[in-house]
């Protein structure tokens, strides 16, 4: 990283965390008041638009490394300008996304109509820039064509990462570290697969989300809201979608980024289908809400799943680096590891609940 892109980067953290102050203040006019109910986590009334921080200062970032050639790094390269025209065409889209957010969090939405805009935004996406994932590998066992399911599978991961990142949104400093973190090793692989604006994006979203990440730590004076967690699972989307259609990184490395979201989302939506309960309804039923319920503390919490997100990050890299072999045996692991997992919030689960019981 050159010295323009180190400036590039703490600029755009700065701008982030001085708006993300001012939508802390209940002044604000932009501001909107998350209250707290059954389902809820905390316990005050809090601001929940601190997503406009995280896009404003992303969107900034983005034309000075255009315009300024900071970053070594032009969206514009005339050499390129169908790639030029993509990023226009993804970032219009989030902004898009960003405003029926914001839109939802101030007069709220129906969940029918979520869906639709998001799956209109996610074929959009497909349509606009021909993305899609055509073929999906495992180590030793080769790589399999998706044929005419890449365009529907790719616009249902797309639609399912941007939702999933909206129902992890439920504890002080859990999206935003995981969007710092996330986005940061995201960027790294990106940078080592050669694709410098891709690493690039990934970046400015990890420097936005930790100016953020500030004001959003336990207690959290603010959280992002759905103008934040929707626009940044989408962007998780899409930038796994560039990276594995460039041949930048497989599809297994931005999983396993994400996995800490991915598996704990995707195993509650299943559990609830299978008990016929209405997914679309908010609840507490995911595995990090369960922790806190069974009696950890917000900031316990919120370490352990850092924790997790560090581990999850550093076996990606060690994957990219790796023998075929290996790689298999780290995607068993962590299949089996988030297994254990499972297993051990339901022990506390039952520990706390025999202890209510006795008392």
């Amino acid at each position: 990283m050159n010295t323009g892109s180190l400036g590039l980067i703490l600029f755009v953290a700065t701008l982030s965390a001085l708006v993300t102050l001012r939508l802390c203040l209940s002044a604000s006019i932009l501001g909107r008041l998350d209250h707290p109910n059954d389902r809820s986590l905390h316990t005050r009334p809090t601001p929940r638009t601190g997503g406009l921080a995280i896009f404003g200062s992303l969107l900034v970032g983005l034309v000075l490394a255009d315009v300024s050639g900071w970053a070594e790094v032009s969206f514009r390269d005339t050499a390129e300008p169908a790639r030029a025209a993509i990023w226009l065409w993804i970032m219009g889209l989030t902004l898009l996304i960003g405003a029926i957010s914001f839109w939802d969090d101030r007069n709220g939405l129906s969940p029918s109509m979520r869906f639709i805009l998001h799956g209109a935004a996610a074929v959009a996406l497909v349509w606009g820039t021909g993305m899609a994932i055509s073929k999906v590998s495992l180590p030793l066992a080769g790589a399999w064509s998706l044929g005419i399911l890449a365009a529907p599978l790719t616009i249902l991961g797309l639609m399912w990462m941007a939702n999933l990142y909206n129902f992890m949104d439920g504890m002080d400093g859990f999206a935003g570290g995981m969007t710092v973190l996330g986005f940061g090793a995201l960027s790294y692989l990106s940078g080592v697969g050669g694709s410098r604006d891709l690493a690039l994006v990934a970046l400015l979203i990890a420097a936005a989300a930790g100016g953020f990440l500030v004001f959003n730590l336990p207690p959290a004076r603010i959280f992002m809201g759905d103008v934040g967690s929707v626009p940044l699972g989408f962007l998780a989307g899409v930038l796994a979608v560039v990276g594995v259609r460039d041949e930048v990184f497989e599809l297994w490395v931005p999983l396993l980024i994400f996995s800490p979201f991915v598996a704990d989302s995707t195993a509650t939506l299943f559990r609830r289908l299978l008990r016929g309960d209405k997914v679309w309804q908010a609840h507490r039923e995911h595995y990090y809400q369960r922790l806190v319920l069974a009696g950890w503390s917000h900031r316990k919490t919120v370490l352990a799943e850092y924790a997790l997100m560090l581990a999850t990050g550093a076996t990606a890299v060690l994957y990219v680096h790796t023998t075929e072999h290996a790689k298999l045996a780290l995607l068993l692991a962590w299949a089996t590891g988030y297994s254990i997992l499972a297993w051990g919030v339901r022990v506390m689960e039952h520990g706390r609940n025999d202890r209510v019981s006795e008392a």
